[in-house]
């Protein structure tokens, strides 16, 4: 691994190795490399808060099977082609768990993938949604730092992992498809509570009807959901694989932007900056708790006596606690 000065001056650059480099350092979790990664965000990041950086940040999440590896390489084309550059990171919770396909979205979007002016990065998570904030948010510093002026992170894991990618972008774009038998079923009501824009995908041929039927029974609930909140979600339809109104998706979330305008953009960044530094909080406490020698000596053993039900799981925690307390006082 270079030093903080050369990565530095890649990731600068531009230079592709460079940021690769430095993603896996933010995703690292030991605790030398995290302090190096710490030094690194520090100096890459110049108003040490990312609050004015002037990328467009948008979150993409959407119901299986929808096309969202499709949609973001048909936007992503259109987007490198108007001359943006553009950084993917997608984000899944559940990889380190079910052992998923973590290169999968490389290679479903091979157009992309080969595009010099775009750059996808899968985000593996530390097994928490804890992991996912620290690595994915420092992640978009780099791309961003690396004149990434576009961010794309797609969430494919379900549920809580939408509200936590929410939580780091500007927009928050749901994808969803017609032919669902109900259109509704299945779309949770926290998705719509989040969703600054949702897109109807797979819009075409026969379809297209289906699409445009769909997309007013989801303005209509959104109305439900949302009351008369200041911004009102667009529901557009699109066609990814034929490339159908993808543009039009895109100046939805660019009137999203200016329906913020800068103050709201700065204030919004603002606290995203503070949750996710409580988020970083947590993650260190989890982090120095796991490596605590007080724990580590009776950790096998509480963990006996759980599995054995001869332990209660509130009597087992405050005995891991106390351990921590006096491995540190």
């Amino acid at each position: 691994m270079p030093d903080v000065g050369t990565l530095v001056t890649g990731i600068r650059d531009g230079r592709r190795a460079a940021v690769a480099q430095a993603i896996t350092l933010v995703e690292s979790g030991k605790p030398e490399r995290r302090a190096m990664a710490r030094e690194l965000l520090t100096v890459l990041t110049d108003d040490r808060s990312g609050v004015h950086s002037k990328a467009v940040r948008v979150g993409i999440s959407g119901v299986p099977g929808v096309g969202k590896s499709t949609f973001i390489e048909a936007l992503g084309s259109q987007l490198t082609a108007a001359g943006h550059r553009v950084g993917v990171l997608a984000v899944d919770p559940s990889s380190v768990r079910t052992g998923g396909s973590v290169l999968g979205d490389k290679t479903r979007m091979a157009r992309l993938s080969a595009d010099p002016a775009a750059y996808i990065r899968p985000s593996p998570s530390a097994g928490t949604l804890g992991g996912v904030a620290r690595a994915t948010v420092q992640a978009m510093a780099v791309l961003e730092a690396a004149t990434y002026d576009v961010v794309l992170v797609e969430t494919v894991g379900v549920g809580q992992s939408e509200v936590t990618v929410a939580g780091m972008v500007d927009t928050f774009l749901f994808l969803t498809l017609a032919r669902t038998g109900d259109q509704l079923q299945g779309i949770k009501k926290g998705i719509l509570e989040i969703a600054d824009v949702v897109a109807v995908n797979k819009a075409d041929g026969e379809h297209e009807q289906e699409a445009r039927v769909a997309a007013r029974e989801l303005a209509g609930a959104l109305r439900l959901v949302r009351g008369h909140a200041e911004w009102a979600p667009p529901v557009v339809t699109c066609s990814a694989l034929h490339d159908l109104h993808v543009d039009d998706v895109w100046h939805r979330v660019l009137s999203h932007r200016e329906h913020l305008g800068a103050d709201g953009l700065a204030a919004k960044r603002a606290e995203q900056q503070l949750a996710f530094t409580w988020a970083l909080v947590r993650d260190e406490l989890d982090q120095r708790l796991r490596h605590s020698p007080g724990v580590r000596a009776i950790r096998d053993e509480v963990r006996r006596e759980v599995l054995a039900g001869a332990l209660p799981a509130t009597v087992a925690a405050d005995r891991l606690l106390a351990a921590y307390d006096d491995s540190h006082y």
